[in-house]
């Protein structure tokens, strides 16, 4: 039967997941994965290109796309390394910083939305079997 096949279930809340998130974020100009990237770069300024992608497994075409995309936004900067010239460290632009609330606050209310159905307990769980399956 199809709806105990795990990758369907996955799936299929991978889309509603991704659709809730992309419609909140959208209203800002970001999207889920830009926003992803926004975060770990307002928890640390200046990291690596290279390490941001690890961070968040994307390869490297896909994250220069990336990068790309929030450069031309404004959103972030890139910069040579002042010791490694090949490499460029990613900064957060001043607009960039102006989105951290409003992004965060968004983030927030999507998290709860999609968590609604669940009691902290079960939320607690969901969140630990879905790191332990997709950062493995």
């Amino acid at each position: 039967m199809l709806e105990d096949c795990v990758v369907f279930l996955i799936g299929k809340a991978h889309q509603r997941v991704y659709q809730i998130s992309k419609a909140g974020l959208q209203r800002h100009g970001v999207t889920p994965v830009q926003y992803a990237l926004l975060h770990l770069l307002w928890e640390k300024d200046g990291q690596p290109g290279a390490e941001l992608g690890e961070r968040l497994r994307l390869d490297s075409a896909t994250i220069t796309g990336l990068l790309d995309r929030l450069t031309h936004s404004e959103l972030v900067e890139r910069r040579p390394d002042s010791r490694d010239r090949r490499m460029n460290r990613i900064y957060i632009t001043e607009k960039g910083r102006t989105l951290e609330k409003k992004l965060k606050k968004e983030m927030e209310d999507i998290n709860r939305m999609i968590l609604a159905d669940f009691t902290q307990e079960e939320a607690n769980v969901l969140k630990d079997m879905l790191s332990r399956l997709g950062l493995q």
